[in-house]
């Protein structure tokens, strides 16, 4: 091992450096973020003439978090055989905890369930494979023999679709990228948003970005910028290196430069005080990779070790009939492989006994197929790690089980999942979704004029919400955008953003970007935890104010990648900073954000049924102020979702 380590550090940089070249282009549309909200936003605009550049940290083949797979696509509500229309949809969905309950951004579902089916259609014109073509599961119940079109979940609904080739998607999707003449970043993450004459709240006329293995600093002016670059996660735990793969479920390159650059800028901002309990930064298992009922496993039975059936129960507390698991008829708002209340109790009074497993071999030979092949064999991060990777150690679905995890009878969550058993403390914390929103119109735009946002960014979550919202994005950008002009950049502002950002590259030696990042998430462990109070979170902005007069002064990069770490730090700070803010602005606590002020512990008091909003000003100070519930349903705009998107669409 010791060679090893000698031989990695002798090893040169294998591309050519150049900090501080400019790389400068002008189109007329820039999506910032190459996952699927960004591919089908830049898509989108290409197709009806606009001259279009898109940037990701990554490879855009394979970027964001479904760059290896998707298993199930949502909310196809104009589907041939849907039973719930997209209204019906939208209110089940705004309903949810998982979606924000009542801080759900209504208008960004319904753009998905209007849009879903269509999404689905264009992804198979670029070649995504989702029909069973083959009669591979001829007689299954899932699949429509018309259509061919397999359905997950809810039989009767029929709103989600299974993928059969998910797995092809990204690259597709690129190919159609490079086949329309868009340009390309790869590898190019955003620092900073170019407003009109360099003004904090002026017009976004274009976007700068660095270049992680050149060190080169990119310049696109443009004149509309769609904001498709995830949710800010990451800010409370930092343990890749402790459990690998399993450190964080989401994309590791999600840590908010998206959101700070727009805020920066000017734009308003929501929900940044939604953070829960983490379960990307706790101990859990390879997701998708150990015995489960949940998600893309829903329907596999679970027994205990003496081969007794948990019963699973729906959202009421309702046992369901083995015959029913797939039959509700409720879509997305129905069961989700749940155990009973009390099934602590039961486990510690001998009823059940653990270990618990998936029965997998119980199944029906046509759902265990689905399950192991379509589902887990296309799902993000588990086509190679698990499905590959079990079935070459000899796994067989057909007679093996996968046991679930058990830490003790309290340790289950609501469902037999990966997630069972974290062992996360209260103080690990992450984003919720929705999560550090820029406020927006019926047109995707913020509040800032030229810059757009879709997927994550607006809490449009799972890959039918980030490509649909990206696609609409993408057509209101570009209508926009014939009717501006280009103008000049400041180049004031753009000398500011080069000594920012090229900092720790002047130093020869120093503090790493790893030390200091361990630090960022200790000051938001402490001051933003599961309990917060004025004074807490008062000196957390003292320690991020202290931080970034002294330790990052002393941060040191030796190469383009660990500078780009380093800018992921400074991402933090600002980040931090933000959520701070919005928690010391909302004196309440609030249920559903899992927020509580021991200086402020009433419950949810009605005057605080709002959104806190934050915004800088031209001066650098954060001020925030509020905006109603179901704002996008209020005047100015119409009273009703089908309004809105008839008048706002642009198709």
């Amino acid at each position: 091992m010791n060679n090893d380590i000698e031989t990695m550090r002798g090893m040169k940089w294998q591309y050519p450096v150049n900090y501080g070249k400019e790389i400068e282009s002008e189109v007329d549309v820039l999506v910032i973020g190459g996952g699927l909200s960004g591919c089908h936003a830049a898509i989108n605009a290409a197709k009806r003439g606009a001259k279009v550049a898109i940037m990701d940290k990554g490879p855009i083949v394979r970027s964001g978090s479904a760059g290896t797979g998707v298993d199930h696509w949502h909310s196809v509500c104009t589907g041939p055989a849907a039973t719930i229309t997209p209204e019906e949809m939208t209110e089940e969905m705004c309903k949810m905890p998982w979606f924000g309950g009542k801080f759900c951004i209504g208008m960004g579902k319904y753009i998905t369930c209007k849009e879903s089916y269509d999404t689905l259609m264009d992804l198979e014109k670029y070649g995504v494979p989702f029909r069973d073509m083959d009669d591979e599961f001829e007689g299954a119940a899932f699949r429509d023999d018309n259509t061919l079109i397999m359905y997950a979940y809810d039989y009767d609904a029929k709103t989600c679709v299974r993928l059969k080739g998910g797995a092809l998607m990204k690259p597709l999707l690129a190919q159609e990228i490079h086949r329309l003449g868009c340009e390309v970043y790869d590898f190019v993450m955003g620092t900073s948003l170019l407003t009109e004459g360099g003004k904090v709240g002026g017009r976004v006329i274009g976007a700068t970005g660095l270049n992680i293995r050149t060190g080169e600093f990119v310049i696109i002016k443009a004149k509309a910028v769609i904001l498709t670059s995830g949710t800010p996660y990451y800010l409370w735990t930092f343990s890749t290196e402790l459990q690998g793969g399993a450190a964080k479920f989401y994309d590791p390159s999600y840590t908010g430069e998206g959101q700070l650059m727009a805020f920066n800028a000017g734009a308003e901002f929501i929900n940044c005080e939604n953070n829960k309990k983490s379960f990307s930064g706790g101990f859990m298992r390879n997701p998708y990779g150990v015995g489960d009922a949940s998600n893309s496993w829903y329907g596999c039975p679970i027994v205990d070790s003496k081969g007794k059936r948990v019963p699973f129960v729906d959202r009421e507390g309702n046992e369901i009939p083995e015959d029913q698991v797939f039959h509700f008829g409720k879509g997305i708002g129905g069961m989700d492989g749940m155990f009973p209340k009390d099934f602590p109790e039961r486990i510690r009074n001998g009823e059940f006994t653990p270990p618990f497993y998936a029965d997998l071999p119980s199944m029906d030979p046509l759902e265990r197929r689905a399950l192991w092949g379509i589902m887990v064999g296309n799902e993000g991060r588990t086509n190679l790690a698990v499905y590959k990777a079990y079935g070459k150690a000899g796994f067989d679905p057909d007679k093996d089980m996968l046991q679930v995890p058990y830490l003790g009878s309290d340790a289950y969550m609501k469902t037999a999942t990966w997630m069972a058993g974290l062992t996360t403390p209260v103080y690990w914390r992450e984003m919720a979704r929705p999560g550090c929103n820029p406020v927006i119109d019926w047109t995707l735009k913020t509040t800032l004029d030229g810059l757009y946002a879709a997927g994550y960014v607006i809490g449009s979550t799972d890959a039918s919400g980030a490509s649909t919202t990206g696609r609409y994005a993408g057509r209101n950008a570009w209508k926009y955008a014939q009717t501006v002009d280009q103008v000049p950049y400041s180049r004031e502002q753009i000398e500011k953003e080069k000594a920012r950002i090229y900092g720790p590259v002047t130093r020869s030696d120093g503090m790493g970007w790893k030390e200091l990042k361990i630090g960022l998430c200790r000051v938001m462990q402490d001051y933003c935890g599961a309990e917060k109070n004025e004074q807490g979170m008062k000196l957390g902005l003292k320690w991020f104010d202290s931080i970034e007069e002294q330790e990052l002064q002393q941060l040191c990069a030796r190469n383009p990648h660990e500078l780009a770490r380093s800018v992921e730090c400074m991402t933090h700070i600002g980040v931090g900073r933000m959520i701070l803010n919005a928690s010391l602005a909302r004196k309440a606590s609030c249920k559903q954000y899992d927020f509580h002020r021991l200086d402020y512990p009433e419950m949810d008091p009605p005057e605080w049924d709002k959104y806190v909003t934050i915004r800088k000003t031209e001066d650098g100070e954060t001020v925030a102020g509020e905006l109603p519930l179901q704002w996008y349903l209020k005047e100015p705009y119409a009273p009703t979702y089908a309004e809105n998107y008839d008048k706002y669409c642009a198709l």
